[in-house]
């Protein structure tokens, strides 16, 4: 079976679970995404547990029935067996098994034992994949899935509906596939899920033409395969898009994954990103959390720095609880350029991106990297934070450079957004790209998006990591033109103003300003022709 074979196969996998869902008035409840996602996890890890077994031990795979014969084995054999299944894959007991569970969908209550199959596998391996909070509780793999069914009489039949699907299809087959086919994956499973639906800290879906052009210019081709543990990190992780891709240009084996988000949602969807993508041993740096109030990852008393951090914060949010916290003297020094006032309107209009780009910058080793989406009003306004952040990059040398996107290149907002990259070893010229003008408008759902080309991914990752100058797209200016410009990190303000001109004799020059001496005269005594026929009307309606 070809892979385009098994995604097709997954997604309707995917497609039926949700349709089961629908059929027990669970469609687009907000309890939908957990079902979804917590089944599909089980059915993974089964299989992937299953996979390894087969590969330690052939005569498994070699068996019509394996299950069976794994259960037929000693305690002594299975537990010798189960040790030498590598630490990113979950344990099962044979009674664990979705072929188990299958075998006894139509005992009485079977929902209460579909839960309890759950709730065991995950406590049996919560240490290695159980996400925390920032006050150290730990979250789980799983919940009981039939609580949601609001009806206890229907719970039974829900759970025997689930199992019969999750029984017919098998993930054995995949296991050897790379990221493009687990984010594809991914991307479909939460699909539905993964919006900016409001709330602190709301989701914003990152595309993946950004999130690919990011990972392309922070590791270029030429280092990839030379790095060895570095840490990555993203303050605001989401679902995890940003570090999915940049864990794949580095090497999934060769990186350590570190994140905060304040959202649990968003950690789930992120514990099961790192399960699909090879990334199981950093899951337990996953945090839950207050990036800004309660900064989890530290190196004793000192916020722990990192190699690479990305980030797509939210722009504009309403933490007016929190301001007079974040700016007391403990926060002063990561803070640096200062902390929103709350104003007296739309306290939700605050800036809140403003403290995640501090910090981050606060955050980044000396020789480390970055790469942030920005609203694009940041690279040029010409006071206050954002002003006080570009003037203290460039005064400490770690500017990479800007690329303006596309508008409407996120379709759940309008905001014209531009990716900021620092780099903290990069003391010389600085590379700025207007891509505004590329891409493809085209509808998704009710509202307009962008979409890049390929080709045009690749033009922006191309130019500017050879630090190319291209007319009315691209420059490379010092870090003092970027001072004595007012700090501007806008590419248009740098491009040369062309003025067309053309040459012509003193008699041609002649011709042309009698002719536009005739044209100015001929409008002039047509205005006063088109003026009294306005006074004479108003003179007849005067009268009337």
């Amino acid at each position: 079976m070809t892979e385009q074979t098994f995604q097709l196969k997954t997604k309707e996998l995917i497609d039926s679970l949700k349709a089961i869902c629908a059929n027990y008035g669970l469609g687009n409840d907000g309890n939908e995404f957990k079902i979804i996602t917590q089944v599909f996890l089980y059915k993974f890890l089964n299989d992937k547990f299953a996979f390894k077994l087969k590969q330690l031990e052939p005569k498994l795979a070699q068996t019509e029935n394996w299950e069976q014969t794994l259960a037929a084995l000693s305690a002594d054999e299975l537990e010798f067996l189960t040790m030498q299944v590598n630490s990113d894959t979950a344990i099962l007991k044979p009674t664990q098994f979705i072929s188990h569970l299958f075998s006894q969908s139509n005992m009485p209550d079977f929902a209460h034992l579909f839960d309890e199959t759950l709730m065991d596998i995950a406590t049996q391996n919560a240490e290695i994949f159980s996400v925390k909070t920032d006050g150290g509780a730990k979250i789980t793999l799983f919940d009981r899935v039939s609580q949601y069914i609001a009806d206890p009489s229907k719970r039974d039949a829900f759970c025997r509906a689930v199992i019969n699907k999750l029984v017919e299809f098998s993930f054995e087959h995949i296991f050897n596939q790379k990221f493009d086919f687990y984010a594809t994956i991914f991307e479909y499973l939460i699909k539905d899920y993964n919006s900016n639906s409001g709330g602190k800290y709301a989701e914003y879906y990152t595309p993946h033409a950004v999130a690919r052009i990011m990972a392309a210019i922070l590791i270029p081709e030429n280092v990839r395969g030379q790095l060895r543990n570095v840490s990555c990190y993203d303050p605001s992780a989401g679902s995890g898009t940003l570090l999915m891709n940049i864990a794949h240009a580095i090497g999934e084996e060769r990186c350590t994954i570190y994140t905060q988000d304040i959202s649990q949602k968003s950690s789930n969807l992120l514990r099961l990103n790192l399960i699909l993508n090879n990334l199981v041993a950093s899951i337990p740096n996953v945090v839950q959390g207050n990036t800004m109030t309660h900064p989890y990852h530290k190196d004793g008393e000192h916020l722990r720095q990192f190699d690479y951090i990305v980030s797509n914060p939210p722009f504009k949010l309403d933490f007016s609880e929190d301001r007079e916290e974040l700016a007391a003297t403990v926060h002063k020094t990561r803070f640096f350029a200062g902390v929103p006032n709350v104003p007296k309107t739309k306290k939700e209009s605050m800036a809140i991106y403003q403290l995640f780009l501090q910090h981050i910058i606060y955050s980044l080793k000396e020789n480390g990297k970055a790469a942030v989406v920005l609203p694009t009003g940041f690279i040029t306004a010409q006071s206050g934070i954002d002003k006080k952040i570009r003037e203290y990059l460039v005064q400490h040398k770690m500017l990479a450079g800007v690329v303006s996107m596309p508008s409407n290149i996120f379709a759940t907002t309008g905001t014209n957004v531009s990716i900021l990259f620092l780099d903290r070893t990069n003391k010389d010229s600085v590379v700025l790209i207007d891509a505004s003008n590329l891409g493809e408008k085209i509808k998704d759902g009710k509202n307009q998006k962008t979409v890049l080309s390929s080709e045009e991914e690749q033009r922006i990752i191309d130019v500017f990591n050879e630090k190319q100058a291209e007319e009315d797209f691209s420059v490379v200016v010092s870090y003092d033109e970027i001072a004595a410009k007012n700090y501007s990190l806008s590419a248009g303000q740098y491009f040369d103003v062309k003025i067309d001109y053309v040459e012509i004799t003193a008699d041609e020059f002649s011709q042309k300003m009698a002719t536009f001496n005739a044209d100015l005269t001929a409008l002039f005594e047509e205005s006063k022709q088109l003026e009294a026929e306005i006074q004479q009307q108003l003179k007849a309606l005067k009268f009337n």
